[in-house]
């Protein structure tokens, strides 16, 4: 496929705008791009629309990351009005080159829980990612909340977060994992502050479940497309 080809749009959605070569990544054995992820994260944010609720795209978590001006990252985190959110997912990515577009090699995903004052680090590759995950907690931790946050906002590496069996499925696992959390803390009525969501992690995010994910994904961008 030429590059004029692969870079056709096949599909706007909210504010994503998908490409022929994502499919070609959905098609086969590949590694998750950012595009992807945000497609993703946007079609949970439709489907669990509470206010309560942040899914933060991959390019906006990577700069909240690694902004190097403290009042610019300030004024940008603003929009995303942290303080008012109770449940807030970022993907973290190991790409320490800011001039590099989509780079890094793999993915995971940090969650925020403001009734449990936690951020919890979910990695489906033995902790691969933890500085990134910790680097980005120590970036949003003074913005997500009161004067008290700072000090009360724990991290926590969940050692017991899913595995992956292959070098490739990583934003699979995140996009399970994500999809598995905003279930739970909708349909939860009593959200343990020592259990939260790993439990429903263990029994919905599963070698067979996240294989299924890059069909179900593929299957969904087709849908949209067709209705276009």
């Amino acid at each position: 496929m030429g590059k004029s080809a692969a870079d056709e749009k096949i599909l706007s959605y909210n504010d994503v705008v998908l490409r022929r070569s994502d499919l070609d990544i959905l098609s086969g054995p590949y590694y998750l791009n950012d595009r992807i992820i945000e497609f993703y994260f946007s079609l949970l944010s439709s489907s669990h629309p509470s206010e309560d609720i942040l899914l933060v795209p991959p390019s906006i978590a990577f700069w909240i990351t690694n902004c190097p001006d403290v009042d610019g990252l300030k004024d940008f985190l603003e929009p995303l009005k942290l303080p008012d959110k109770n449940l807030v997912i970022f993907p973290v990515n190991n790409n320490d080159d800011v001039s590099l577009a989509e780079g890094g090699s793999h993915w995971s995903l940090l969650a925020y829980y403001r009734s449990a004052n936690i951020f919890v680090h979910h990695d489906s590759n033995q902790q691969m990612n933890k500085k990134h995950a910790m680097k980005l907690f120590k970036s949003v931790v003074g913005y997500n909340g009161g004067p008290s946050s700072t000090s009360n906002d724990k991290y926590e590496e969940c050692i017991d977060t899913p595995q992956q069996v292959n070098g490739y499925d990583c934003g699979f696992y995140i996009t399970a994992t994500a999809r598995t959390i905003c279930s739970w803390y909708e349909s939860s009525e009593n959200k343990d502050g020592t259990d939260l969501w790993f439990s429903a992690l263990k029994e919905q995010v599963t070698p067979s479940v996240v294989g299924e994910m890059r069909k179900e994904i593929l299957g969904l961008i087709k849908d949209l497309m067709a209705k276009q």
